[in-house]
């Protein structure tokens, strides 16, 4: 995806922050712990090589704010890892926890690596390398990790593995997005998608358009993008694009078909990172585009569901005067001078740690569940699911109507109060 070298994202989330803090009116102390992560963890992981050869691996663990609960947060794997990403991260992890209501806190991870060019068992010495430097201050009670990009259900099992041996006794609540039958909650591949889908859909209720004559256009196409779409259509809307990293030529292209994305045909010619095959689409119909392209599609919604830095001011006025709503699939996709824009447009924003919120309750319940050792069937995993986002998102949109604020701000108005809530009834300020 197209990156800015000098976007910082922990600067982006500081600004975000600041801007609420002000509408609070927050007291400087407050500020200043809410402003900053309370600790942070950066190390060097050491691998033995398959050619024989050790590397050095750099990884990161942020615990942005633990008031009203564990931290929680995911472990990403990539070559362009920052710690000020993870920070910025870790923080919009406490203000998605506190959004939908759940008792945790904000965590992030990373390390700095590219899973593409690593085997399976350099990628699990990465793994309980991390843990073996974070053992201490990482465990079901103060600190759960979780998946994030390029990390998956395999990882979370090699770390909850190395994490028992050192402790020498079960804790399957240390670690979600573990594989099903391993203490993993069914509903959790789905979750952070179907999340997206179901505040869309009580957005439309709510802006009195039907969902069934939605026309959507998708950046990404990982596990998030994947079952968002996969929901979206079968509530009756119809995405005409979907945008994908592609591994060998390092960019990103659009892939286009006006009558509608056939999301099985494309799952089939997809690799596990995500990136589409170029060739094989084309045989299948599609356009083959910019990967930029799905910016300025004719449609009434937008769902990045990539990175963060996506819709900035170079390109938000490449928009289409056609599209009613932004729904943020991605962590930070939006930049604040491109969201002034999009203000002005009068274009409906469901941000980010509201929209993707899905993917850490479902990671609460899984905890929950492992916690106790008894775990729910599916259809009440994402009933839960439904309930909770359904929830959060008329809590925001009610404050937003009510105080005559923009989504973000009220969304972030509800989380950094609650938060801020809780440090002061801890004596922390």
């Amino acid at each position: 995806m197209s990156s800015n070298k000098a976007f910082n994202p922990f600067e982006m989330a500081q600004t975000q922050f600041d801007k609420v803090a002000a509408i609070l009116d927050l007291d400087d102390a407050t500020r200043q712990i809410l402003r900053n992560p309370l600790r942070e963890y950066h190390f060097s992981i050491p691998v033995r090589m398959d050619d024989g050869t050790t590397k050095v691996f750099r990884g990161f663990r942020v615990q942005h704010n633990d008031a009203r609960g564990p931290s929680k947060g995911g472990i990403r794997f990539h070559p362009q890892e920052t710690v000020d990403t993870v920070r910025a991260l870790a923080m919009w992890m406490t203000w998605k926890c506190a959004v939908v209501n759940i008792p945790l806190g904000g965590g992030k991870g990373g390390v700095i690596c590219d899973p593409h060019h690593l085997s399976m068992k350099e990628q699990e010495q990465i793994c309980r390398g991390w843990v073996r430097q974070m053992a201490k201050n990482v465990g079901p009670l103060n600190d759960v990790p979780a998946p994030d990009v390029m990390t998956n259900a395999q990882h979370m099992l090699w770390m909850l593995d190395e994490f028992e041996v050192i402790h020498g006794s079960k804790f399957p609540g240390f670690i979600t997005g573990k594989p099903v039958g391993m203490g993993g909650s069914l509903g959790r591949t789905e979750a952070t998608g179907y999340g997206v889908v179901f505040t869309l859909r009580e957005a439309l209720k709510d802006l009195g358009i039907r969902l069934q004559d939605t026309t959507a256009a998708v950046q990404g196409f990982g596990n998030v993008a994947q079952y968002a779409i996969e929901l979206y259509q079968q509530l009756g809307g119809k995405v005409i694009c979907v945008s994908s990293w592609d591994e060998n030529d390092h960019c990103s292209y659009t892939f286009r078909r006006k009558s509608g994305i056939d999301l099985r045909e494309l799952l089939k010619i997809t690799d596990k990172f995500g990136g589409i095959e170029k060739t094989e689409a084309k045989k299948l119909g599609y356009e083959i585009l910019d990967g930029d392209a799905w910016i300025e599609q004719e449609v009434d919604i937008l769902l990045p569901a990539a990175l963060e830095n996506q819709i900035r001011q170079d390109n938000v006025n490449k928009i289409s005067q056609k599209v009613k709503v932004i729904v943020e699939g991605a962590n930070g996709p939006t930049t604040p001078e491109a969201d002034k824009v999009i203000q002005e447009k009068g274009i409906f924003v469901i941000p980010d740690f509201l929209a993707n919120a899905g993917g850490v309750t479902c990671s609460y319940f899984e905890q929950v569940q492992s916690n106790m050792n008894y775990f729910w069937e599916k259809d009440e995993v994402l009933g839960k699911l439904d309930v909770k986002m359904t929830a959060a998102f008329h809590a925001v949109s009610d404050l937003a109507k009510k105080r005559n604020l923009y989504m973000r701000d009220a969304a972030y108005v509800i989380s950094v109060s609650r938060v801020a809530q809780a440090c002061k009834d801890r004596g922390w300020v």
